[in-house]
């Protein structure tokens, strides 16, 4: 009897232990905040070599020393593509029934067919949270995507749409009420809360989507921010104007800047629309960078409180720390004072990645990234598989070792205003309409420092650029017989990744 009980006593313990060691062993689903701000080139960004040397981001700059800065990513050409990739895991050509209809920026998609990820996070034991700006149809998930959100609704509300830095009409959990203050503060204090415990399951891990709307035009600094660098120093990129060798003729319908009679560089009428802050008088190239550069401070400090308070509460070594923007705005570089055209200064913004207790820190990675790379990390990271195909691939090879060689070609597009099988229908029906506010739709892969551009409307040629040498874009290779084999390599690159992700076309070369 005595040996008996000792035996079961044995099993009762051995079991214990093993429960234990299993839990031990096994990891705890990590924090995720994604910081996703409108707009912002990586130039604005001062750990980015390619920003002036006033800007001044202290903030950024350290979560970049404790972290892994990437070259760059490149997820979406306006708000709606770079946000519905984010939340879908997929290219443009993927999303079904989103589409844009009613005023501007009204929108719709059918969650059936075009569903978001957090929502399966959340039947996956995830609380999920979203703060800021929408821009991904009237439906802005609340109860189904989200635990807890507090959203600007921009198609839902096309009158409250330009407000990106006074009075906004926001829904708290569904229900809607106005709100004064600057909205970057705004956004930043709902989201320490959040983090602090307030609005959550404090037993849950949690996903965050933090929507700055900065540095977004009107481009409106807050107060305190205003004229911090009025006395900087601005160097005009080197194809403000034309000529420019190698590029397509439609440039000529998206040059943003004139000479005035004195020479000053200055913005057109015509490019009020995408980012004029004065939209009146006579607006300088010079303080239009400086003007926009005064944005990004409201969001430095943001980032600076949203480390306090995963420090403060014990969350920082358990939680992975994403900044990146929906996509870069060209300021002047080939003419332009918006985003869409598929240059680096246009496309390309600014990633950071951070979880110094898992990953190296101060690290640089040259790799690529697109939208749905960010969402297959997200769920490697949380051990969870969405019950759709996504297009990305898990960047945690990158993140633990941001020098290994990166075999996979990034691809990224611009489809305008049609998404899902209209693109491809488009382009073989209607080829004309595969323009949208004059750049022509696009694909195009970076891979290895080179960068293949691919127009999908008839009539545009082909762009090659060598990054590492021409980081401007300025020279197109095209013609160069020494890149042939460069450039046929990356035409296959491109036709691989089309047809991995089902995307129905090639598109002419």
């Amino acid at each position: 009897m005595k040996r008996a009980s000792c035996l079961i006593a044995f099993v009762i313990l051995t079991g214990a232990l093993t429960d234990e060691s299993q839990a031990a062993s096994t990891p705890t689903p990590p924090n995720i905040l994604l910081i996703y701000t409108d707009d912002q080139s990586y130039k604005t960004v001062g750990c980015y070599p390619e920003s002036p040397r006033w800007v001044k981001t202290p903030n950024l700059d350290r979560l970049a020393a404790t972290g892994v800065r990437f070259r760059g990513a490149y997820l979406g050409s306006w708000c709606l593509p770079s946000r519905a990739a984010i939340l879908t895991g997929r290219q443009p050509h993927g999303w079904e029934s989103m589409k844009m209809e009613g005023e501007y920026p009204g929108s719709s998609y059918d969650p059936r067919q075009c569903p978001f990820f957090p929502a399966v996070f959340r039947q996956r034991g995830y609380h999920t949270a979203q703060i800021g700006k929408w821009h991904t149809g009237v439906d802005a998930g609340w109860g189904r995507d989200w635990d807890y959100q507090v959203v600007w609704n921009r198609p839902k509300h096309p009158e409250n749409a330009g407000a990106y830095y006074e009075r906004q009409l926001l829904a708290i959990n569904g229900v809607e009420q106005w709100v004064d203050g600057y909205p970057a503060d705004n956004y930043t204090q709902w989201a320490t809360e959040y983090i602090r415990g307030r609005n959550r399951d404090a037993s849950k891990p949690w996903f965050l989507w933090l929507c700055y709307g900065s540095v977004h035009g009107p481009a409106k600094p807050a107060a305190r921010h205003k004229g911090l660098y009025k006395d900087a120093t601005v160097t005009e990129p080197a194809d403000l104007f034309p000529p420019r060798p190698g590029k397509p003729d439609y440039l000529e319908k998206t040059q943003a800047w004139v000479r005035d009679a004195d020479g000053t560089a200055i913005a057109t009428r015509s490019g009020e629309a995408f980012g004029d802050p004065s939209r009146q008088g006579r607006l300088t190239y010079a303080d239009w960078v400086r003007q926009v550069n005064e944005c990004v401070p409201a969001i430095d400090e943001g980032v600076g409180k949203l480390m306090d308070a995963l420090r403060e509460s014990g969350q920082l070594d358990n939680t992975l720390i994403v900044y990146t923007a929906d996509q870069g705005f060209a300021m002047g570089e080939h003419g332009f004072r918006t985003k869409l055209g598929p240059w680096d200064a246009n496309y390309r913004s600014p990633l950071i990645v951070s979880m110094p207790k898992r990953f190296p820190t101060g690290k640089y990675c040259d790799a690529a990234v697109n939208a749905s790379d960010l969402v297959a990390t997200f769920c490697a990271m949380a051990g969870i598989t969405l019950p759709w195909k996504t297009h990305g691939r898990d960047l945690t090879p990158l993140l633990k070792k941001p020098d290994t060689p990166w075999k996979h070609p990034c691809l990224y597009e611009h489809t305008g205003q049609r998404y899902g099988s209209d693109v491809a229908a488009t382009l073989r029906d209607r080829p004309a309409e595969a323009v949208h506010n004059n750049v022509p739709w696009y694909a195009a892969v970076v891979h290895d420092g080179f960068k293949y551009i691919r127009y999908l409307a008839p009539g545009v040629g082909e762009e090659l650029y060598d990054l590492r040498r021409d980081p401007e874009e300025l020279v197109n290779l095209i013609g160069d017989a020494k890149h042939g084999s460069r450039l046929g390599q990356l035409r296959k690159a491109m036709d691989a990744e089309l047809q991995r992700t089902d995307a129905g076309f090639v598109g002419k070369r």
